[in-house]
């Protein structure tokens, strides 16, 4: 709590101190904290195994707080550093579901808050003309002019979701939909930690309608692993993407085109299914082999329909014959949804958001599982499989005019872990969600 309270002083100071109408902003200092509650009715299921989702009723909250300090070292030179307060945890652990259903945990042990660096990075500007922009004072951006063409270098601690299949109304389960599945392509398996986060680096030419990136990132050491592996030659992550920026009768869109490809010590469902644990399970972890590789690709568009209205989607797939390593156990992918604004009842501040996902498994992926084999997320001891699909609608209001918004949200997930014989299963959320 007083971190929490000195946090939000130092937010306000810095908002006072360095919202000065200069041309460049040298520094500034922002904050966000995000309370989620949710409840899980109990669901029929034939049967429940060690990585499923609980079928009893249960509740479960999270709390994440984060500092967000920006600084200007010189013409085009800036750093970025989020310390970060997180506790609370998803229902069942964040087991169960490849959709799980709270983005804003992760299958971390320990519920208890917990301090720790989320991001830190260094990133310099090269233009690469002289026509320039305004930007605004935000989180992990600094008010002044940047040039319209740019090459932009990263390089730190980071999220790959920061620069990585972005998309204007399915990204951020703080203000937007809360599941994983919503708010990054479920079949893009990232390189990151258990919370997240990785180290490495990130390039990006901006250039008129067309940007184009490529980022190497540290796996983690172990599936879903805290400790990184910042052995680049034996283990990484390479992510490429292309995006274009286009009109569609005077309204804004965007397409990007994601591939990625890690290389580390993964297992192959295939041959885990000859090596048995002593509880007589397949265990993909004994098959594990330095240098196997997981590669995949996404596509995801957002579309501007008219001032109030916006449309999105996104299909990912990947070869699904190495184990997932840390994002979530999905190997196909296909979303889509809207977002309306209220302008047009006269709640300018307020959204209305739904969509659908449906995710499945490769034939490996599913075998393994059928047999009892457990993924880091995934295991219900049997699989009846069917593809995993979860309806979402959530309702975010600002009730005044400060920083401070209140959403609800619903989530219909029909066979959860790809399960028939589990489901459906219902989630009701509350969220709090305050900027400074």
């Amino acid at each position: 709590m007083k971190l929490l309270i000195a946090t939000i002083g130092c937010a306000l100071f810095a908002n006072i101190a360095t919202g000065q109408d200069s041309a460049q902003q040298r520094m500034n200092l922002h904050f966000q904290a995000t309370y989620i509650y949710q409840d899980k009715p109990a669901f029929h299921s034939l049967y429940d195994g060690p990585n499923s989702l609980g079928s009893k009723r249960e509740t479960e909250n999270s709390l994440t707080a984060t500092m967000f300090v920006g600084l200007r070292l010189w013409k085009g030179g800036e750093i970025y550093v989020n310390p970060e307060v997180a506790g609370g945890s998803g229902l069942s652990g964040a087991f169960g579901m490849a959709a799980s259903t709270n983005g804003e945990t992760f299958r971390v042990g320990d519920p208890a808050p917990s301090v720790y660096l989320a991001r830190g990075y260094f990133r310099q500007i090269i233009a690469l003309g002289d026509a320039k922009e305004n930007t605004d004072d935000g989180q992990n951006q600094l008010r002044g002019q940047m040039p319209v063409r740019y090459l932009s270098l990263t390089v730190g601690k980071f999220s790959l979701g920061d620069f990585f299949d972005n998309n204007d109304y399915s990204n951020s389960p703080r203000t937007q939909f809360l599941n994983w599945a919503l708010m990054s392509n479920s079949a893009w398996d990232y390189a990151a930690n258990l919370r997240g986060y990785t180290a490495g680096f990130v390039g990006m030419v901006k250039y008129d309608q067309m940007q184009y990136k490529i980022g190497i990132a540290a796996e983690p050491k172990v599936a879903n692993g805290a400790e990184l592996n910042i052995d680049y030659g034996k283990a990484r992550g390479i992510n490429a993407e292309v995006v274009r920026t286009y009109n569609l009768s005077g309204k804004g869109g965007h397409l990007r085109l994601l591939g990625y490809c890690n290389e580390t010590n993964m297992g192959l469902y295939t041959d885990a299914m000859h090596d048995i644990d002593s509880s007589g399970r397949p265990d993909v972890i004994l098959a594990e082999q330095p240098s196997r590789v997981k590669y995949g690709f996404g596509l995801n568009c957002d579309q501007k329909m008219s001032e109030s209205v916006g449309i999105f989607g996104r299909i990912g797939w990947n070869d699904g014959k190495t184990e997932t390593w840390a994002f979530t156990e999905a190997d196909r992918t296909i979303s889509l949804g809207a977002s309306i604004n209220g302008k047009s009842w006269k709640r300018s501040n307020d959204v209305l958001g739904l969509a659908f996902v449906a995710n499945g498994l490769s034939a490996d992926h599913r075998n393994y599982l059928a047999a009892g084999g457990l993924g880091f997320q995934l295991g219900d001891s049997r699989l009846n499989y069917s593809n995993e699909m979860v309806t979402e609608v959530y309702y975010s209001c600002k009730p005044t005019a400060s920083g401070i918004w209140l959403s609800g949200d619903y989530q219909f997930a029909m066979n959860p872990g790809y399960n028939k014989d589990r489901g459906p299963v219902h989630v009701f959320a509350l969220r709090l969600h305050a900027e400074l």
